[in-house]
């Protein structure tokens, strides 16, 4: 498996334990220390105790609007690396950033990040979006 195929493993983990409603998961995905997160609306959260607070309540909130992404892209560097793509929320759709730092062999979560966006969606396949362009 190449380092894309195994962050890209580990971001969908991220968001297969979101959609699961899965807190133990979550909390397997998320790094040790020097952990950060800005969901959309709310401030800056950071250390992984404040992180895994704020994924406890939105995974136990029965009104969750459903999430979907789409155009995930891989940037890495070394240890560290970076998943962009677009998440769907409730029809909403918002620009999402999660960076990864590979620790003990395995890809953890150190970042997300997620802002709305104004944008349609373009097609998923490389060759239908412009150079440079995630969405």
């Amino acid at each position: 498996m190449t380092d894309d195929d195994a962050i890209l493993a580990a971001n969908a983990a991220y968001y297969n334990a979101f959609v699961a409603g899965d807190f133990d998961r979550m909390c397997g995905i998320w790094a040790e220390e020097e952990v950060s997160c800005v969901h959309p609306g709310w401030p800056v959260l950071i250390g992984r105790h404040a992180i895994l607070e704020s994924y406890r309540s939105i995974l136990h909130n029965p009104h969750q609007e459903a999430i979907e992404t789409h155009h995930s892209t891989a940037l890495i560097s070394g240890d560290d690396g970076r998943v962009f793509c677009i998440e769907l929320v409730g029809g909403m759709a918002l620009a999402a950033t999660n960076w990864f730092r590979r620790i003990d062999g395995a890809w953890r979560l150190i970042h997300h990040q997620a802002s709305p966006i104004a944008a349609q969606l373009e097609p998923e396949r490389e060759d239908e979006r412009p150079p440079g362009r995630l969405n």
